[in-house]
């Protein structure tokens, strides 16, 4: 009996010793709170991710700065000031010249995802869920903090199949960067609520193939990012999405199909920006 005491104490002192440490730490470890969701800042006691952007070194983005590619379709290529590649809506039809860091998907069409990505990515983020439950992303990627808020799509025989979109969002270098997948339907309050401040808006420009134009626009106005950077184009010329906005909004078109953005070059007045290839 005393033989059976002390080896229990001792297997008790030797797991705190090996594993409290750990344990503790994992507990003071507060879990990141989104920059860009103005409900956060209610919360009492809340801890907000906070990201310093990595100094430059030589064939590194400026601290500071994102770079925002077009690659094609719904693909853009997001690198951080850290060095981490984000490739959007990643089908592998529009890769980029090396491997992502981090590749998001959408199950829409067969063109904004593919269950054979290239294996040298590290993290591969589905938009939907074979589970029933609701795709739930929540994690950081060396300078980047990604989420996602689900958002149903069209299914066969005109029904709609609940979760199966998601917007991404990026928050990066202190900018919030959403892009809307393969949207399908405009967004309530909820949506609105969960997305938060969007300074970067990639949102698909189709005219009906995702949704009607009209439908879009009030989308864009309701989320009125700085940077609007339209993608997915079908259907109708760009003008007729451009002609939808006023005076509010300026309206340009890049000779390049990159843009380096920051917290400090954001636009004052919202910027309806096509980068070259959309």
């Amino acid at each position: 009996m005393m033989l059976r005491y002390f080896v229990y104490t001792f297997a008790a002192i030797w797991f705190i010793h090996a594993f409290w440490p750990s344990v503790a730490h994992a507990q003071q470890q507060p879990r990141p709170v989104s920059q860009c969701q103005a409900i956060a800042e209610t919360l009492p006691q809340a801890t907000f991710a906070s990201f310093t952007p990595a100094a430059a070194t030589k064939g590194q983005t400026t601290a500071g700065e994102v770079t925002i590619s077009y690659l094609g379709h719904s693909t853009f290529l997001i690198e951080t000031p850290g060095g981490v590649l984000i490739a959007t809506d990643y089908s592998g039809w529009y890769a980029p010249s090396m491997p992502p860091t981090v590749a998001t998907m959408n199950k829409a069409h067969s063109s904004h995802y593919t269950l054979t990505p290239d294996p040298a990515i590290k993290t591969v983020l589905h938009g939907w869920s074979d589970s029933g439950q609701p795709a739930r992303h929540d994690l950081v990627v060396g300078d980047a903090y990604i989420r996602n808020v689900t958002t149903d799509i069209r299914a066969g025989g005109g029904t709609m199949e609940h979760d199966g979109n998601s917007i991404f969002i990026f928050e990066v270098a202190d900018l919030c960067i959403g892009h809307l997948g393969h949207l399908h339907h405009e967004l309530d309050d909820s949506h609105y609520s969960q997305i938060g401040r969007l300074d970067v808006l990639m949102l698909p420009v189709d005219g009906g193939l995702t949704m009607g134009a009209e439908s879009m626009s009030r989308v864009v106005s309701r989320l009125r990012a700085s940077l609007i950077l339209p993608m997915h184009r079908r259907g109708p010329p760009i003008d007729a999405f451009l002609d939808m906005f006023g005076d509010d909004y300026d309206k340009r078109y890049a000779d390049s199909a990159s843009i380096k953005v920051s917290l400090r070059s954001l636009p004052s007045k919202p910027l309806i920006y096509i980068l070259k290839g959309v």
